[in-house]
């Protein structure tokens, strides 16, 4: 009998450490001292993850760089998978449990948020489109405290996994970061045409419910720079004919995102609003210039830690100047860097050491200064009032960027970041 009972006390501890281990993986923290807009809104929240496929595409990963250039590229039907919430009918129940690869890219964890998986979509209205697309390495779900936050205000947000640039896969070849260069711009605008086409399919859950023409695009590090792109920068024929790590793309295949390509020129979609790009990655490495950056056609907001130390900051404070055709702000997290403002808090099971190498998986989340849910919670605000002026026409979401007022933070709480904007023109 106490044998008996000792097992059932082991199997009692552990399940209720399973239980405490996934209740604390939650991607929907509001903080005490959250800025006003961040939090949730009134909208029941659904997910889905769907697939969908951008054919006759060039393989990247099929590619011999030694090899002389081909007289035809490799090519196949590329397959994107995208975690999709949305608008639910309001009371949605079920099952609210996000199942993510973390950085190792095969420990599979539970991320609690407050979307229904598989809810029916809510009626009589068509959302905005939110388009999200993670760094290098990453996956959909890195962005999941914005996606989910967002959905909840009227947005349908559909975040990619970037075929090659996934933790499953991208340490497999070489060529994976030269897919990254070539195919962030293209995923994406092809993203947006297929959830345009699912929102006119009457079998689709999307029908009727997105207004495409309302789209915006959020990029984290490699996703802002393919959100730059998107948006109409070009990128520089020195990173064309790069031979230097890691922006080395053979055959020229960059020269797609050069500015007077006719496939640049067709790439941009006048659908899209604005961009918000994330500590976008490039400039630091000659991928734009001033010239390239000055093609941006679409307000944007940029975020940035001050030492963030993969793409630079006085790169990105020269990248966010550059783009002199449009309305741009830029939030700045002092001290902070690289993973500041997008990534999710790190899941428990990504901050076990690793005996072998002294390190942890959640490096890859973390800041040493700043707080995650911090982090996601003022970029919650801030893309909250971005996404209102720009695809909502809200103007009263211009009082939110004035330099001098920080509208909606709590007295004290400010601290530490820093507010800037520039009109187009300058």
């Amino acid at each position: 009998m106490r044998k008996l009972s000792k097992g059932f006390l082991t199997l009692a501890l552990s399940a209720l450490s399973m239980s405490t281990l996934f209740a604390q993986n939650r991607i929907d923290t509001i903080r005490a001292d959250a800025p006003a807009l961040a939090a949730y809104g009134s909208q029941s929240i659904g997910v889905r993850t769907i697939q969908v496929v951008n054919p006759n595409q060039i393989d990247m990963l099929q590619i011999d760089p030694k090899a002389p250039k081909p007289e035809a590229m490799p090519r196949y039907n590329r397959p994107l998978t995208l975690e999709v919430w949305y608008p639910a009918q309001t009371g949605a129940t079920g099952n609210t449990t996000l199942r993510a690869l973390v950085r190792d890219g095969k420990t599979e964890v539970g991320l609690q948020g407050r979307a229904v998986r598989d809810a029916a979509s809510a009626a009589g209205q068509a959302f905005p489109l939110v388009i999200i697309s993670h760094g290098f390495p990453g996956n959909r779900f890195l962005l999941a405290p914005i996606a989910e936050n967002i959905a909840s205000k009227g947005y349908v947000v559909a975040s990619i996994d970037h075929t090659d640039s996934t933790y499953d896969v991208f340490t497999k070849n070489p060529l994976s970061f030269a897919s990254t260069l070539v195919n962030r711009p293209l995923d994406q605008v092809f993203v947006l045409n297929a959830i345009a086409n699912l929102s006119k399919d009457s079998s689709s859950f999307l029908s009727g419910l997105v207004d495409t023409n309302r789209t915006a695009v959020i990029g984290y590090s490699m996703g802002g720079y393919g959100a730059l792109i998107t948006a109409g920068a070009s990128v520089t024929q020195q990173a064309v004919n790069s031979t230097t790590a890691p922006v080395v793309v053979p055959h020229g295949l960059l020269g797609v995102h050069l500015a007077g390509n006719p496939s640049h020129q067709a790439l941009f979609d006048p659908r899209i609003k604005t961009i918000v790009t994330i500590a976008p990655w490039g400039h630091i490495r000659g991928v734009f210039d001033a010239q390239s950056l000055s093609g941006v056609k679409v307000p944007m907001f940029m975020l940035a830690g001050s030492v963030d130390d993969v793409s630079g900051y006085d790169s990105l404070r020269a990248t966010w100047q550059a783009a002199t055709g449009v309305d741009r702000a830029l939030l700045t997290f002092e001290n902070a860097n690289h993973n500041a403002a997008a990534p999710m808090p790190p899941p428990l099971e990504a901050q076990a050491i690793d005996p072998k190498t002294g390190a942890t998986m959640a490096n890859h989340y973390i800041d040493a200064v700043w707080d995650n849910v911090r982090m996601n919670n003022i970029s919650q605000h801030y893309i909250t009032a971005w996404f209102g002026k720009y695809l909502k026409a809200d103007s009263t979401m211009d009082a939110y960027f004035d330099p001098a007022a920080w509208k909606g933070f709590p007295p004290r709480t400010a601290k530490g970041l820093r507010l800037e904007k520039l009109p187009a023109g300058r």
